[in-house]
């Protein structure tokens, strides 16, 4: 038991550590993130669609 209460507290131990980003940064690193995964599924759809398209002409 006492190994779970000193595990606990040296989560909160660490969480007192963190920096949590402010407002700014948030919104930086949210539209990095979105702006990538967006770009990523433009891009897979893509060669899918041209793989699609080359697997169709070859039979």
């Amino acid at each position: 038991m006492q190994t779970i209460v000193k595990f606990f507290h040296n989560v909160a131990e660490e969480m007192r550590k963190v920096r949590w980003p402010h407002r700014k940064e948030l919104v930086k690193y949210t539209i990095t993130v979105v702006s990538t995964v967006v770009f990523f599924i433009l891009f897979f759809t893509l060669i899918d669609l041209g793989i699609t398209k080359i697997i169709e002409i070859i039979p």
